[in-house]
């Protein structure tokens, strides 16, 4: 929680999400410096959640989170639930942000090792996780040239990769993807 954090009103609480029944040191310190570190904003409701019922509660009540703060391990954990709901680990892009660096990523570590040298998977994770880094560089028309050609290809012209129920490979995607990005890029006068 940072001082420049601003959340949209009316917002759910910030929701932090443990498992202290098994990890009750490294948890506890995680919670207490949480606690701590909440209690310099007033405006900002805190909680916590076992991550086993946040995990529950994100399928059943998705719509009752807002800003989730949990060490890694159940971030691995939440991610890879988030994604299912969403459609899979080839959908949904991940960023994470520190003090001075951002690493942006898929949101899973799904690693696809059954899909290797297949051509079938979805790159929209990693495109769209793209777009968050050059959002976050400050080339807010770089981020959206892409993201708006990825939007495009799987919903506009249903070019999906069989994770989410098409047929198409992931070559045939990405040049779509390429060949939207070089057609707008043509008609969008440069600066």
């Amino acid at each position: 929680l940072s001082p420049s954090l601003s959340l949209p009103s009316p917002s759910p609480p910030p929701s932090l999400s443990l498992l202290s029944p098994c990890r009750k040191l490294g948890d506890g310190l995680f919670l207490q410096c949480c606690k701590e570190v909440a209690s310099g904003y007033p405006d900002i409701t805190f909680d916590s959640m076992i991550v086993d019922n946040t995990t529950m509660q994100l399928v059943s009540r998705p719509q009752q989170f807002d800003v989730m703060l949990m060490p890694n391990l159940y971030g691995n954990v939440v991610s890879n639930v988030c994604a299912g709901l969403v459609g899979g680990p080839g959908l949904a892009p991940g960023a994470n942000y520190g003090r001075d660096y951002a690493v942006f990523e898929t949101g899973t570590r799904n690693t696809g090792k059954s899909i290797t040298n297949k051509n079938i998977a979805n790159p929209t994770a990693m495109l769209l996780a793209s777009c968050l880094m050059l959002g976050h560089l400050g080339l807010h028309s770089h981020a959206s040239l892409i993201h708006n050609a990825v939007m495009v290809t799987m919903n506009e012209h249903r070019l999906q990769t069989p994770d989410i129920g098409g047929s198409g490979t992931t070559a045939e995607v990405v040049e779509a993807i390429c060949n939207l990005i070089s057609i707008e890029n043509r008609t969008v006068p440069h600066r």
